[in-house]
């Protein structure tokens, strides 16, 4: 649930604060750098609350957070300075990326880890997924709301964007409601003696988070503007048909979390993070090669049916195949660097199209991501999650 009114939050309040900055007279330049403020901020934020989560304590860490959620969403509803603002950004929870990589995420992934174990460990990451996503989608939905209230309720647009942002505030405090009513396990409390950080699983952590680090960058040549843009040059699509194709994209993206952890039930869950990203991936190169946009849609349907079943299998093997006290430090530092890794490409596709409206764009990501695929498989194949040894 908090999840889920998290994402919520987060799918409105990143397409929201752009128009709210530019309503306040702030220049393009400006938002960019409040953009960067805002990832940067939110980098190092998780990475810390990784670090210290477990000496901590889980619950106090998610409780401060929520009180930092609130205090985000005043400081943008009542500020309007530049400098002020940019401050808010750095420190604050917003979060203008498409997945959760946030002050919450170590915690979260470290106390659903220790709530489930083996199989019913990876059907809690992909539930946990699966309502993030579609919590997300009906947020973004959400950031309409300014609008209509500025059309029929005789509102002035800033007062309606101070309003959603007043309405972030208020969600964090019913998460933090939420999260005051978990029952942690014994020994999730402040621990001066408890070692923060990682301790024995410190190499394999930091050669998964490089391996993260590449697919996220393959993965930053195809981000969903991007392949907007393409779909626009190549076939001339209208804007309210490509609404309508990545509606259906993300329906398919988060019933296909449900199937992953069905299917990591069979066979593992680094061979269903391998084996259902790399027939992803060759659809994603194949997609300049049509000559239809038929054919287009229907590979990019394919593609994300199959392209983040990987998403909750790969955090149920991080909590797997580290040591409780390590849980959340893993979690932020396989999380963190991935997140920064995506925003380097994004330019470098964009000047690709600028060349080219082939989609060498796509050709690139897609490779990318098959060299991680195959060193994924190459390095991890045989290092197994607790519940796969037993069987």
């Amino acid at each position: 649930m908090a999840r889920g009114l998290r994402a919520f939050g987060d799918g409105f309040v990143s397409l929201l604060l752009p128009a709210y900055l530019l309503e306040l007279g702030w220049t393009p330049f400006q938002v960019g750098l409040v953009a960067t403020a805002t990832l940067l901020g939110s980098g190092l934020l998780t990475l810390a609350a990784g670090l210290l989560g477990q000496r901590l304590g889980h619950r106090r860490l998610l409780l401060a957070a929520t009180a930092l959620m609130v205090a985000t969403g005043l400081g943008v509803a009542s500020l309007s300075s530049f400098w002020p603002l940019m401050l808010v950004a750095f420190v604050g929870t917003l979060n203008p990326s498409g997945g959760d990589t946030s002050v919450f995420l170590p915690a979260e992934h470290a106390l659903l880890a220790q709530g489930a174990q083996g199989k019913a460990r990876t059907a809690a990451f992909a539930r946990y997924s699966l309502v993030g996503s579609l919590s997300a989608a009906v947020g973004a939905l959400a950031a309409a709301l300014p609008a209509l209230l500025a059309r029929h309720g005789e509102l002035a647009p800033r007062t309606t964007l101070q309003g959603m942002f007043l309405l972030y505030a208020l969600l964090g405090l019913v998460v933090a409601f939420l999260y005051r009513g978990l029952r942690t396990p014994a020994g999730d409390g402040p621990q001066a003696g408890q070692p923060a950080g990682l301790g024995p699983s410190r190499r394999r952590v930091y050669l998964l988070s490089a391996l993260f680090s590449l697919d996220a960058f393959g993965g930053g040549f195809v981000v969903q503007s991007l392949l907007a843009l393409w779909l626009y040059q190549r076939f001339g699509l209208s804007l309210e048909a490509a609404a309508s194709i990545f509606f259906w994209t993300g329906v398919l993206t988060a019933c296909s979390y449900l199937v992953a952890a069905r299917i990591a039930d069979r066979i593992g869950l680094v061979r269903t993070m391998v084996y259902t990203h790399l027939p992803s991936s060759l659809c994603l190169i194949a997609l300049p090669f049509c000559t239809g946009l038929g054919w287009a849609i229907g590979l990019l349907l394919v593609r994300s049916a199959l392209s983040q079943m990987d998403v909750p299998t790969r955090s149920s093997y991080v909590m797997a195949i580290v040591t409780p006290a390590e849980r959340s430090a893993a979690a932020s530092v396989t999380a963190v660097p991935r997140s920064l890794a995506a925003t380097a490409s994004p330019a470098l596709a964009g000047y690709l199209l600028g060349v080219s409206s082939f989609g060498w764009p796509l050709v690139v990501g897609g490779a990318l991501k098959i060299v991680y695929d195959l060193l994924l498989l190459a390095m991890f194949r045989r290092v197994h999650p607790p519940e796969e040894l037993r069987e």
